[in-house]
């Protein structure tokens, strides 16, 4: 896969070749109807609270609906296809997520480059999978677990939501910086997984918050440590998996991007106002009650961080031969 990416030089000449006049007409007058956000996954889920919550801010302080469009469906690519193929006006947003960082690999035959056809536009929210374990593993850190591994190839299962999936890059990618061997069990979606564990037909998960919390505060299953570089505030008392192998990191974001060739203007006036909402107390607050933080800083950050995580989840992608089920 050849990662390209469309860098500032191009917005500053995209942007150059249009009159000055009717750009700050066009940044002033949006919007000026409904603006859809087209998100891959159904109702319900993390990736459509998330959504909504930001449509709701963004309808509140500009004035116009942003309306949630859910259209799940092979692993959110016909969504981003949706986004990618739509009109450069700013009336289509698109939810990014982890899974188009991974997917720009995983599928061979996209209709679409998620680097090339989609402009980053802002970061909403990133929180932590965390690994758990059946309790009849007789480990209690990180480091034990890795040492039980070595000492017992092959007896380790790691479930996963499906091949592909963030939680099986995540444990593809502890994997490749540990050098211990777990056999990949793939299911199809996130809810049989936990299942099988609490049965002890697998033994590791690397599962998302909301799924496991009430597992781990019961007992049930053992938190080993959380995916980010650093604790999560979900779960504070519970390491960083970067505390015991330098570099990890594998957490899910999600942000907003648009079509290719929209307006500079316009993208300015959409990140301006979600900076804003992910500086916000009480977002900040309905973000870390489904698990997240806010994912904030400068846009020029973000674009950055979309470009760096698709490179890596290629790598692993690569190096662990990882196919599309």
């Amino acid at each position: 896969m050849k990662l390209c990416r469309r860098g500032f030089l191009r917005f500053v000449a995209g942007a150059a070749a249009l009159p000055a006049a009717p750009r700050i007409a066009w940044a002033q007058n949006y919007p000026s109807r409904a603006v859809r956000v087209i998100v891959g996954y159904p109702a319900g889920g993390a990736a459509d609270i998330i959504a909504r919550m930001i449509g709701q801010w963004l309808s509140e302080h500009l004035g116009q609906p942003f309306i949630v469009e859910n259209r799940p469906g092979a692993d959110s690519n016909i969504a981003t296809e949706m986004a990618a193929k739509a009109p450069p006006d700013g009336y289509t947003l698109l939810l990014a997520s982890t899974a188009n960082a991974i997917n720009a690999t995983l599928y061979q035959k996209l209709n679409f480059n998620f680097l090339d056809d989609i402009t980053p536009v802002a970061g909403l929210a990133r929180g932590p999978n965390v690994m758990v374990i059946n309790p009849s593993v007789p480990a209690n850190t990180v480091p034990e677990l890795i040492a039980y591994a070595k000492a017992n190839p092959g007896k380790i299962s790691m479930a996963s939501a499906g091949n592909g999936s963030p939680q099986h890059v995540a444990g593809e990618l502890f994997k490749l910086m540990t050098g211990i061997n777990m056999i990949h069990v793939p299911y199809r979606g996130g809810a049989p997984a936990p299942t099988d564990l609490l049965g002890g037909q697998v033994q590791v998960y690397f599962a998302t918050v909301a799924s496991s919390i009430a597992y781990i505060n019961s007992g049930r299953l053992r938190a080993l440590a959380v995916t980010t570089a650093t604790r999560s505030e979900a779960l504070p008392d519970i390491p960083a998996i970067g505390e015991y192998i330098a570099g990890y990191e594998a957490s899910s974001w999600y942000g907003l991007g648009v079509p290719k060739n929209t307006s500079e203007d316009i993208i300015a006036k959409l990140r301006n106002e979600i900076s804003a909402a992910v500086a916000n107390p009480e977002m900040k607050k309905r973000f870390a009650n489904s698990g997240f933080t806010g994912f904030g800083g400068p846009s020029a950050a973000f674009d950055r961080f979309v470009v760096e995580d698709t490179e890596k989840w290629h790598n692993v992608i690569r190096a662990a031969n990882i196919r599309a089920d």
